[in-house]
Formats: C-alpha cells, structure tokens, sequence
C-alpha cells in the first residue's frame, strides 16, 4: 500500500515517514502544496495524510483541487489542536478524516489503517489466504495452529495488496505503482519474480496469471 505524506515540518515528517515505512508501507514525502498537490493528482496512492498548513499552496486549497478533478483518494487531514473551524472546511472540502496536532503516532497509523480498510473494494473482517491470516502488525503469515511464516518486505507489502483487492485482475503495473515509492526503480518484471514467491509459500493455485492482463488472488484456493 502507498501513502502520500504532505507534511512542511521536516522533523514530524521524517519521524511520520520512517514509522510507515517500518510498518510496510511505501512512503512519498514532500514538503508544500505544490508538489503535493502534483504527486497527488498523477500518482495512485491508497491514502494521503495531508497537513493544512503547508508553503505555496494550503492543504485545504490542494483537497479541493483534487476533488473537484473527481479524485476519490481517502485523505486524512493534519490541523492544530484548536483549529476547528479548518477541521470543518477540511471535512467540507472532501477530508475522509482529521486529526488533530500534536498528536500520538500510534493513533495515525490505526486512523490510516482504517481508511484503507474502508476503501477497499471487498470489506473484510481479517486478510486471509486459505489456511493463513496476514498479520499486520508483525508483518508475517499464522495459522490457527500458531504456526508462523515469515515474509520480506516486499512480500508483505504485495501479498497485503492482493488481499486488499481479492478476485480482482492487477496488472503488473499497477502492482509495481503501489508496491513501491516514487524513488523506487519501478521493474514490473521484478513482481513476477516475488508473485512466484508467494506462491512457493502459500500454493501454486492462490495465484492466477491471466496472460497479457496481470494476476488474480484467489484467497480460498
């Protein structure tokens, strides 16, 4: 899963940044509205986290360019603490959710988490695929047993995408756009490599390759 993180404080926002990308996921940061703005509007993110306060253009002004072009992107706001009135504007404009600064890193990742299980196409109560759970937290695989099974990053981050979108043709493509941040070098052959992977740890069948549109997860194969 890929997050956009439009935040000026370099502290915050470097802090904020390494704590989702140790929680597995790829992580663009930028610093004003502009280039947030720009990312945004011409990357496919699942999720923006995106403070009001921001140089050259508001993060209020960026939300409503984005959904006025008919960008469904789910965003959550950044305000201080006593900013009600930006708080409503930015629910308003189209913010999914808000949270106030300062603020506990541990509730921003949970509201993020949130979002994104709301977005997801097939509502879910847990990621499974056949006999094993996906956990998130410890990004691995158990079973009802206990058992455990450990996944790389990159595994982690592909497999919770396809559980994200089960049943659902991917391509390469747009596997590769959310797997990786805007500095990653983007091999859409790379993916066939880790989807083999998957397979060896989870079954030949749990994987379709449709030949010339991309790869369906079948979570009950």
């Amino acid at each position: 899963m890929r997050l956009l993180l439009v935040e000026d404080d370099a502290n915050l926002g470097e802090r904020l940044r390494s704590r989702l990308v140790q929680d597995g996921y790829a992580v663009d940061l930028v610093a004003d509205g502009i280039d947030g703005g720009h990312l945004g509007a011409t990357e496919p993110y699942d999720a923006v986290i995106l403070d009001l306060g921001l140089p050259r253009k508001s993060g209020l002004a960026v939300l409503r360019d984005w959904r006025a072009a008919g960008n469904t992107v789910p965003v959550l706001i950044l305000t201080a603490r006593d900013g009600w009135a930006e708080r409503v504007e930015g629910l308003q404009a189209g913010a999914d959710d808000y949270l106030g600064k300062p603020f506990h890193t541990e509730e921003l990742v949970a509201r993020i988490q949130a979002l994104l299980r709301r977005a997801a196409p097939v509502q879910v109560p847990e990621l499974r695929v056949g006999a094993w759970r996906l956990d998130e937290a410890r990004q691995c695989l158990t079973d009802d047993r206990g058992r455990q099974q450990a996944l790389t990053g990159t595994e982690f981050r592909l497999l919770r995408y396809f559980l994200r979108h089960p049943g659902e043709v991917l391509s390469k493509t747009r596997l590769a756009e959310h797997v990786y941040d805007y500095d990653s070098e983007r091999d859409s052959n790379v993916i066939e490599v880790y989807v083999k992977r998957l397979r060896a740890l989870l079954g030949p069948d749990c994987i379709e390759t449709r030949r010339g549109q991309g790869y369906l997860l079948r979570p009950d194969a």
